[in-house]
């Protein structure tokens, strides 16, 4: 597996310090989350930053895809805003192009979104209309750039289950370049099926995969173990699928270094114990259990 991390969850250092971090404890990957700290898209020295953490991880031998979910990246005061379907879209479709730049010049061959909340004032058959339409100009920016875009399902947001992402994908005609960032914790959380099976139901659109442990109904991203996820089944799923497993977990950037190392330790035990079950029953997760009510911080 192309084990990877999120740098949302190594925000008390400097990127190129994460980046070492996670080369010495055996990383081949890193999600890049675009922020004030990381690769900050608006600060005026961004094109010798990139330029710098290409070449660091070139020399490190690691792969990187580019996350935009950053909370207060745009709006100091407001989490998550604007989003594309929200008052002041154009801004974040500026700067998902602009992450676009950032990946075609560090070689990341993904760039992560996600819909946003859905305004009270905007009926939902055109919050669909409108997010289709901004999606439509990002995979022109996506073809010009020759990058994918992994939409992510997020809990809470318009679109917060695979339902919904293969909704979009439709109205945009299947684009090839409108991929899908699956969260294996979000499967846990929402979806009907277990976590293998939407592995399964994943694999044609997969561009990139977030993983951490999660409890039914509540949208909180934990260490593994400390869940209700049977991961050794989950990546067995995932075999043969060649893009980043990229570990979220964006709260515990006090104790980075010992958090990266435990769940890497953790991937590869399961992985082996994975390979070794592969036939075992994919519904080891617990059950299937109706989606809920989701509780828990986006």
């Amino acid at each position: 597996m192309n084990w990877a991390y999120c740098t949302n969850g190594f925000s008390g250092h400097r990127l190129h310090e994460a980046l070492e971090i996670l080369s010495e404890l055996g990383y081949t990957g890193a999600a890049i989350t675009l922020d004030h700290g990381h690769l900050d898209p608006f600060a005026p020295g961004l094109a010798a930053e990139v330029s710098r953490t290409a070449a660091l991880l070139d020399r490190l031998g690691m792969n990187a895809v580019i996350e935009t979910g950053g909370r207060y990246t745009l709006d100091p005061r407001r989490k998550h805003h604007p989003t594309l379907i929200s008052d002041g879209s154009e801004r974040r479709v500026a700067f998902l192009n602009q992450a676009m730049r950032i990946a075609g010049d560090l070689g990341a061959p993904v760039v992560h979104l996600w819909s946003g909340l859905r305004p009270e004032n905007l009926p939902e058959q055109a919050a669909w209309s409108l997010l289709a339409r901004r999606c439509e100009h990002l995979l022109a920016e996506a073809d010009r750039r020759d990058v994918t875009l992994g939409f992510e399902p997020e809990p809470g947001m318009f679109v917060e289950d695979l339902a919904g992402f293969e909704r979009l994908r439709d109205l945009l005609g299947g684009h090839p370049r409108f991929g899908l960032t699956l969260d294996i914790g979000h499967c846990r959380c929402l979806e009907q099926d277990d976590p293998p099976t939407c592995v399964r139901r994943a694999l044609p659109y997969l561009a990139h995969v977030q993983i951490e442990d999660m409890r039914r109904g509540v949208h909180e991203h934990l260490e593994f173990g400390e869940g209700e996820i049977d991961f050794p089944p989950v990546l067995a799923a995932l075999a043969g699928y060649q893009g980043q497993v990229a570990v979220e977990l964006a709260r515990h950037s006090h104790a980075a270094p010992q958090v990266a190392r435990r769940s890497i330790d953790f991937l590869r035990t399961v992985s082996q114990e994975g390979a070794s079950h592969h036939e075992r029953d994919r519904a080891a997760d617990g059950g299937v259990a109706g989606a809920g009510t989701v509780t828990g911080r986006v």
